[in-house]
């Protein structure tokens, strides 16, 4: 019962992701089609609604102190609808801005919600396998949006996708009703004093700053960069025939991640509620640390596409394990500090990563910026193997 209504939210988010993952494939190409001046503001409008959820993520959690799981969801599926619907009917920059703020709300609706879930109903047995299961179904969302949207854009024009985006959205209301609904006010209030008092923990504070570290890291020295990696070391890939450019191959590894991420992510988490937490992050930050040492090598071409994928592989499962840790961290009557606080820092990791990985690129080099990741990846995983078992650890209560 539990596990379906992890599935159920996990579907949910992932329809909404649809409109919101094709604009990043759609717009850079179709930005004229809505009547964007340049390419500058196509960049704006595909950043802003990350920046947005920095100040509205405590926002959003004090309002599911007031509001009930199921308030909240429909929600961010009306702002989901509107946002969606309003990339082909507008074609003024600064509606367009606005749209893209409130999607970064619905986004924060979505997440917090969905945490926040998973936390009451898992157990320290089952919390990572439903974690795993939540990102790798919701990530199909993303997979989906940037393929069909693609490809629909093309043949129909943005107008038309972005109405069919967000009529599946419409269509993922009634999916509400199947969610349990707890009452109002189901994040309990705390006091600032008492949420100082979370921050004070050494085990949440190594959470959030290694969520917010991992988050850096993936986003900004491997996703934001990798065409660029790719386009620098084999600009034209022959594959079974096809010649594939850099940003069309970037594309296809990306997409290949999201595939698995449903069989995967599961997986990982269920191995690491057997194992402990501890004990699987810091085996995870050690492989990702060897994996990411491995990215600068001259190695022959399909070994350094495998250690691409190795990479990939391991964001699956430090993402799903971290994740995991982050609620394990989250007691029920601290669950709204510490998941908001949380999510907060992987928003932060995600918004600067890709403007330190160019800039790490510009100034130090690919070989230099992968070998600093990767000792920094080495010393958090020592970091966490001298500290004790995290997997049962929580946030003390208040005297």
């Amino acid at each position: 019962m539990e596990k379906r209504q992890v599935q159920i939210m996990a579907i949910i988010t992932a329809i909404c992701l649809l409109g919101d993952s094709m604009l990043y494939v759609v717009l850079p190409t179709h930005w004229k089609e809505i009547g964007l001046a340049s390419l500058w503001e196509v960049g704006i409008l595909l950043s802003v609604n990350r920046f947005i959820r920095l100040p509205m993520n405590p926002v959003i959690s004090w309002l599911f102190m007031k509001l009930s799981r199921r308030t909240g969801i429909i929600l961010a599926i009306v702002l989901t609808i509107m946002t969606t619907s309003s990339y082909g009917l507008f074609s003024s920059f600064w509606i367009l801005v606005l749209m893209r703020c409130l999607w970064g709300v619905a986004w924060s609706f979505l997440r917090i919600g969905s945490y926040l879930m998973i936390t009451d109903l898992s157990t320290d047995e089952n919390r990572g396998h439903y974690m795993g299961t939540f990102n790798g179904l919701y990530r199909l969302g993303s997979l989906f949006g940037m393929v069909i949207g693609g490809i629909f854009a093309d043949l129909a024009g943005l107008y038309m996708v972005s109405l069919v985006f967000a009529g599946a959205a419409l269509c993922a209301l009634p999916l509400v009703f199947l969610l349990s609904d707890p009452a109002r006010g189901y994040v309990p209030q705390v006091g600032r004093a008492h949420t100082l008092q979370v921050f004070k923990n050494p085990p949440v504070l190594g959470v959030l700053t290694t969520g917010l570290f991992l988050n850096m890291l993936f986003q900004g020295l491997f996703v934001a960069v990798l065409s660029h990696l790719i386009d620098t070391r084999y600009p034209m890939i022959t594959i079974v025939g096809l010649t594939l450019g850099a940003a069309t191959l970037a594309g296809i590894m990306q997409g290949i991640r999201w595939g698995w991420e449903p069989i995967l992510a599961p997986v990982f988490g269920k191995v690491s509620d057997g194992m402990g937490r501890k004990k699987a992050l810091t085996i995870a930050l050690f492989i990702t640390s060897v994996i990411f040492a491995l990215v600068p090598l001259q190695v022959p071409m399909v070994l350094w596409l495998i250690i691409l994928l190795g990479v990939q592989m391991s964001a699956t499962l430090i993402t799903t394990v971290i994740d995991a840790l982050a609620l394990d961290m989250a007691k029920k009557e601290w669950k709204g500090a510490v998941t908001t606080s949380y999510i907060i820092a992987t928003d932060l990791g995600s918004a600067i990563g890709p403007t330190l990985g160019y800039f790490l690129l510009a100034s130090i080099g690919l070989e230099s910026m992968y070998w600093g990741a990767a000792a920094l990846l080495l010393v958090v995983s020592i970091i966490w193997w001298s500290v004790r078992d995290t997997k049962k650890a929580s946030v003390p209560m208040a005297q």
